[in-house]
């Protein structure tokens, strides 16, 4: 996957996390878990929107341009793997926002496994 892609994906799932908060936040499901955020969004969800994009949109486009050093490379990637998780989590509460709880089930799981085997060598 190229620079551009990457940039443009970071851009999207950006995008889809803040339609998703605002949809999670509408259903009374979840609240904005970024303190800051939840800040902005006291001032509307136009605001929200805007702050949430435009942050989005900076990040991505530093990223690009500076995707020549091995810094800006890596963190893109360690970026979007935070935001497929971040996915993963608007997932499961959506799940939850239907009334199906496994999927929280098996996060809460993965979540806990670190500290588990972490507790085997202490």
């Amino acid at each position: 996957m190229n620079r551009l892609t990457k940039s443009c994906l970071l851009f999207g799932l950006n995008w889809l996390d803040a339609q998703l908060t605002l949809v999670w936040i509408r259903l009374n499901v979840a609240t904005e878990g970024n303190a800051l955020m939840a800040r902005i969004l006291e001032h509307g969800e136009l605001t929200f929107l805007g702050a949430k994009l435009a942050v989005g949109a900076l990040a991505a486009f530093v990223l690009y341009r500076c995707s020549h050093l091995p810094l800006a490379r890596h963190g893109l990637t360690i970026v979007l793997g935070v935001y497929v998780a971040l996915m993963g989590v608007h997932a499961a509460t959506g799940c939850v926002a239907l009334g199906w709880n496994a999927p929280v089930v098996v996060l809460e799981y993965f979540v806990a496994l670190p500290n588990t085997l972490l507790a085997l060598f202490i």
